[in-house]
């Protein structure tokens, strides 16, 4: 018999691959399984909150969407559970409110993502953890440092987002398909993000060639509109969830295809573009293994020195987080 889409499953622990466990069943999370369903990566995708009804709720909701997709097996679990999965995406974390700052938030979701880490690993979790909790540059090292896993196996989604709305703005200001232009952001996710336009090509073009007209104003201008990007959706409907779900099912397909795929994401950093002993967003290979190699981008003069102050600003707020409070949290985790 088919256990019960929302039950606890304790009576399917035998299949051990295909399967993806999500902390967090809150907006982001919900949309995650949602997409997740849709592309049939996984043959089960469990739901894991501390509001177990929340969880139940929402991989029931989404198994009703399941029965007109390709078939696969959602349903609300427990760590035992998420340990045995191939990934685990942790989405929860503290939630900004207006303009409020990722950072600003960071202390609170760094305890949530540490005990979030701490029962999973004592479960013992083995496979690839993508954190998508803010300020995920910060959080990405918190479950580095609480998991004791490999680095390169612990993926912060990181400024993935923000590439996605960079491509998209120089589409619609350039009159061509997003597909066709190639954009990155770097650094950190959040107000010090660096838009690399030195690297951007359009059908293979730089910016400068294909636009002959493109100013130093016009750069200006988009970049601050990527960076307020989460404000102004966070402004009219209080959270997002669309696009970072979308961010993290292609950093799923990723690894699960073993594709080589190329995409920024946070990781630590070891000497890279001259930054160590933090995680930053720089573009990475991804695998089947996880982070496979680091890439160092060629960069104009005021982009490395960008580079650099994010590095600075992510810095700080780490050492600034590590001297913290650390008392145990009680409460209902959330996603962002």
């Amino acid at each position: 018999m088919v256990p019960d889409p929302a039950s606890d499953a304790s009576d399917i622990r035998e299949v051990d691959s295909g399967r993806v466990a999500i902390i967090g069943a809150g907006h982001v999370g919900s949309t995650t399984a949602y997409a997740l369903m849709l592309r049939a990566l996984f043959r089960e995708i469990v739901l894991i909150d501390n509001d177990a009804g929340l969880a139940r709720a929402e991989a029931r909701d989404v198994s009703d969407a399941n029965a007109l997709a390709r078939p696969a097996h959602v349903w609300a679990g427990d760590y035992p559970d998420a340990a045995r999965a191939d990934i685990v995406i942790i989405t929860a974390g503290a939630a900004t409110q207006g303009a409020q700052s990722r950072l600003s938030i960071a202390t609170r979701s760094a305890e949530i993502v540490r005990q979030c880490v701490t029962r999973l690993m004592a479960e013992g979790f083995s496979g690839i953890m993508i954190i998508a909790a803010n300020p995920v540059d910060l959080m990405t090292a918190v479950a580095i440092a609480a998991s004791g896993l490999e680095p390169a196996r612990v993926i912060g989604t990181g400024t993935l987002l923000d590439s996605l709305r960079l491509q998209h703005a120089l589409a619609h200001r350039l009159g061509v398909a997003p597909n066709a232009v190639h954009a990155m952001v770097i650094g950190e996710h959040g107000d010090s993000a660096v838009a690399a336009f030195s690297n951007v090509r359009i059908g293979g073009l730089p910016l400068s060639r294909f636009q002959p007209d493109w100013s130093v104003a016009d750069e200006a201008q988009i970049a601050t509109d990527v960076r307020n990007g989460a404000y102004r959706i966070i402004e009219g409907k209080g959270y997002t969830s669309f696009g970072v779900a979308t961010a993290i099912v292609r950093i799923c397909e990723a690894v699960v295809r073993n594709e080589g795929a190329i995409l920024p994401a946070s990781t630590q950093l070891n000497g890279e573009s001259g930054i160590s002993g933090i995680c930053l967003s720089l573009p990475c290979i991804l695998g089947a293994s996880g982070i496979v190699r680091i890439l160092e981008p060629d960069l104009d003069e005021a982009e490395i020195c960008a580079l650099h102050a994010s590095a600075a600003i992510v810095r700080k707020a780490l050492a600034s987080l590590t001297a913290g409070d650390t008392a145990p949290v009680t409460d209902t985790i959330r996603s962002h």
